[in-house]
């Protein structure tokens, strides 16, 4: 029985409604048409300039250094591959990019963006009215597969599409520049060390070679061989003889400069490695100064749209006309409350 009479109460309360829209429905009619009439009139043309809408989609990309992509590595893996695709984190290094004043400098002076977008230049925040309008027009975003979009909104089509290829295009060469003034500082203490080894090593060759026009060619050999000598002359010819007495003197050079020329050779043997090394990673920053990649994979080139992306001309029209709708009728209630009230009192 209760839950029957609750049902009957939600009739009555909603024919009640009902009943009452239709007392009142001149008012709330004229008035939400009047407003549909007037969003129409001030969304088009006239009014609100239309906005069209370009969109670049590009794909980081992972490769960092490229010989080390590229160049055999004497001393260790290729550790990048150049065809593959970047994840969140080089994403979102795209986006922190893209946010760069450099890039927004770039395209503000390229279009005359601030008699573009029709502000005083001798306005008192006119920078901060032209970024503004600047990123409401203009914004990026990662999306769910890892890639990253680039929108641009402008009056002229032509100009929106223009605009978004060149933000691909300056993207590339602000990550290449980043990126080679890093590398040209390694190339610089790369450079200064292979240069100082080198001078290490001429300064050994030199010693050495010195020390062969001393008669000190190969220690060890030389050893072996001049004390087998000494033996066999000692035998045959006597421990006085002439023979003996040459052998004794290289002897005494040999171990007069001996320990030097072990100690400089095996320096210059390490030190020639060293060399090998420094040179490898040498020219591979020299590759990395030199030469670059595109730091991303475009997947599309914006095109001028056809249609325009704002204001969407139905949809203010259907807002108005239920904003205007439901104003009136508050008003009308709060009205008929306040007279109803009256009446009673």
């Amino acid at each position: 029985m209760e839950d029957s009479k609750a049902d009957q109460d939600r009739v009555f309360d909603s024919t009640n409604l009902i009943v009452y829209l239709y007392n009142w429905r001149l008012p709330l009619i004229i008035v939400s048409m009047v407003a549909a009439i007037l969003a129409a009139v001030f969304s088009g043309p006239s009014f609100i300039d239309p906005l069209y809408e370009s969109t670049v989609t590009v794909f980081p990309s992972t490769t960092n250094s490229l010989s080390k992509a590229l160049l055999p590595q004497k001393f260790a893996s290729r550790g990048q591959d150049i065809l593959e695709f970047g994840k969140e984190e080089e994403a979102e290094q795209l986006l922190q990019i893209l946010n760069t004043d450099e890039i927004r400098d770039s395209i503000i002076q390229k279009y005359n963006l601030m008699d573009h977008y029709n502000i005083d230049t001798d306005g008192k925040y006119a920078k901060t009215e032209l970024y503004k309008t600047f990123s409401s027009n203009i914004s990026f975003r990662r999306t769910e597969f890892m890639s990253v979009e680039i929108n641009v909104l402008d009056t002229d089509p032509d100009t929106a599409a223009l605009m978004a290829n060149d933000i691909v295009e300056l993207l590339d060469m602000v990550k290449n520049r980043i990126q080679r003034q890093r590398a040209m500082q390694g190339l610089k203490i790369i450079e200064g060390e292979y240069t100082g080894l080198r001078e290490e090593v001429q300064i050994l060759e030199d010693s050495l070679t010195e020390l062969r026009y001393k008669g000190v060619h190969d220690y060890e050999s030389q050893s072996s061989v001049l004390n087998e000598q000494l033996a066999t002359a000692m035998i045959e010819t006597g421990a006085n003889s002439a023979v003996v007495r040459s052998i004794e003197r290289k002897l005494d050079t040999l171990a007069k400069y001996g320990g030097t020329y072990v100690s400089l050779r095996d320096d210059l043997t390490y030190m020639k490695e060293e060399v090998v090394k420094l040179k490898t990673a040498f020219d591979q920053s020299k590759v990395d100064v030199s030469q670059s990649l595109p730091a991303t994979f475009r997947v599309n080139n914006a095109y001028a749209a056809e249609k325009k992306k704002y204001p969407i001309r139905w949809l203010i029209v259907a807002l108005s006309m239920l904003g205007a709708f439901t104003a009136t009728l508050i008003s009308i209630l709060i009205w008929d409350t306040i007279r109803s009230s009256r009446k009673k009192a």
